[in-house]
């Protein structure tokens, strides 16, 4: 049987623990109150537009950032969280709450209208026995589905395919939110 290498060196950073979205030197950063700097998402929001391409983020409002997932279960897969550091739903405001449900129902169509989703799965893990891996930043999963996009890769390899760089996928969503 003959083996294929599949090159992913931005596994590396997730695989060692390390902050993927670090570099040596260290931008301007303006945390909101109660952010958390050990948070890739109060950083990403704190950096604001002028990292906005190395933090992969798609977009930024007033109540809600959108951003790439680094480590992506499918391609296109997104986080919408709200900008405050809030880890419970009950602690959203209602402006909070109903943008980032404003977001996921506007991503969701950019996704099916660029990508040509076929379905998607959207949600929630609240906690950490619930699988957040960010239980402090409450952030929403968009996960783009295709018929057929699970294939003999993951299930004899345990190896998932993703077909595009999270550079171009910005790219293609990140004016999503623009008429």
């Amino acid at each position: 049987m003959s083996h294929e290498q599949l090159w992913a060196p931005w596994r590396l950073a997730y695989i060692q623990g390390a902050d993927a979205g670090a570099d040596e030197t260290r931008p301007e950063r303006h945390f909101l109150p109660g952010a958390d700097e050990s948070c890739f998402l109060c950083r990403a929001v704190a950096e604001g537009a002028s990292r906005a391409a190395a933090n992969l983020v798609v977009e930024q409002g007033s109540a809600v950032i959108t951003i790439l997932n680094r480590y992506p279960y499918n391609n296109g897969h997104l986080l919408v969280a709200p900008l405050a550091h809030k880890g419970q739903l009950d602690e959203l405001t209602d402006e909070e709450h109903l943008a980032c449900m404003r977001t996921l129902g506007r991503m969701v169509t950019a996704i099916r209208a660029r990508m040509r989703a076929e379905g998607f799965n959207v949600g929630l893990n609240l906690g950490r026995t619930a699988g957040a891996g960010l239980p402090g930043h409450l952030h929403w999963h968009i996960v783009p589905r295709w018929n057929g996009d699970t294939n003999f890769m993951p299930v004899l390899a345990g190896v998932k395919v993703i077909p595009q760089s999270l550079e171009a996928l910005r790219e293609l969503l990140a004016d999503a939110g623009q008429p």
